[in-house]
């Protein structure tokens, strides 16, 4: 008797244990997720108690400074995929990268973008499946980091940032913090806490105004912000004086969770696909002009190894 009850126990507090854990390959992927085909993204759920086939679509943007702004912007995207699913997609306004996984992981996000550092923990924890991101007309895409200071700091070279305060966005942001940390003690010898002061500032366009206000002696960002953060007249490139420029990376990966159907995952990526780029808000707010196909194994390789080299985990916290 005391041994039935106890594999009762143990089967009620299974059922309610969310997703079934599976005997699978996984790489670096959570216990949650398989990889068979080792593309080091999650298989698509089959398990019906996982799988996710919602009326109503949660979208969300990386986090950005005004969340309600970017809810016009992507307005016209949001009615287009209403109509190509037949189906209610709501924008939801995240305000961490953390928050945005988290949500991803508990099911409750469906379709999202992360930002370029965000994505290996999204795609190992939560289970993303990188699908596209913006690029030009010709198929070009990507952003630089930048190391920037103000042109009256007195500092003229990377050397010079000895014993001064750098700003960095937040440790999951690639150009705000991973590259930088690693590509200043590679090249530079500078290393954190030891050579320099850290600052972080929570987002791009906070460490870029932090420069201009001299609360930061220099700050790592992406260059793609730098003149979106300019553009609301807060100074000029002229105030600014670029100390490093890297090598281009990748911008946000917008995809879906590897727990939707699998057919309407599919109907949701074609409808990034087929949305149309010209004069709409997006091709108002980005210097992109369409979306275009991505894989996660090949696009985000140089950002693994600087997560990698730089010793950051894509466990679940």
């Amino acid at each position: 008797m005391r041994r039935a009850r106890a594999w009762l126990l143990t089967l009620l507090l299974s059922a309610c244990a969310g997703p079934l854990v599976e005997d699978c390959p996984r790489g670096d992927l959570d216990r949650r997720y398989c990889d068979r085909d080792g593309d080091l993204v999650a298989d698509a759920a089959t398990n019906p108690r996982v799988v996710l086939d919602p009326e109503r679509l949660i979208f969300a943007y990386t986090p950005v400074e005004d969340p309600a702004q970017f809810r016009g912007v992507w307005a016209g995207f949001l009615e287009h995929m209403e109509q190509a699913l037949g189906r209610e997609v709501i924008f939801f306004p995240v305000q961490s990268n953390a928050a945005q996984i988290e949500a991803m992981r508990a099911g409750r996000l469906h379709i999202a973008g992360f930002n370029t550092g965000s994505v290996p923990l999204a795609v190992n924890c939560a289970g993303f499946i990188p699908a596209t991101m913006m690029a030009m007309a010709d198929g070009s895409y990507g952003y630089e980091m930048e190391l920037l200071t103000h042109r009256e700091s007195g500092i003229e070279a990377v050397e010079d940032l000895r014993g001064r305060t750098v700003a960095f966005t937040s440790p999951t942001s690639n150009s705000g913090f991973k590259a930088p940390s690693v590509l200043l003690e590679s090249e530079f010898g500078l290393v954190a806490e030891r050579d320099f002061a850290t600052a972080f500032s929570g987002r791009h366009d906070n460490s870029v105004l932090g420069v201009l206000q001299r609360d930061y002696d220099a700050a790592a960002v992406a260059n793609t912000v730098i003149d979106q953060a300019l553009a609301r007249g807060v100074g000029s490139r002229e105030d600014l004086r670029v100390l490093y420029r890297s090598e281009t990376f990748p911008t946000t990966a917008f995809g879906v969770s590897s727990r939707l159907d699998r057919d309407l995952a599919g109907r949701i990526v074609e409808a990034f696909f087929s949305f149309p780029w010209e004069g709409s808000a997006l091709d108002a707010e980005f210097v992109e002009e369409q979306f275009v196909p991505i894989t996660y194994e090949e696009h985000w390789d140089v950002i693994r190894r600087i997560d990698v080299a730089s010793g950051t985990s894509w466990g679940c916290r």
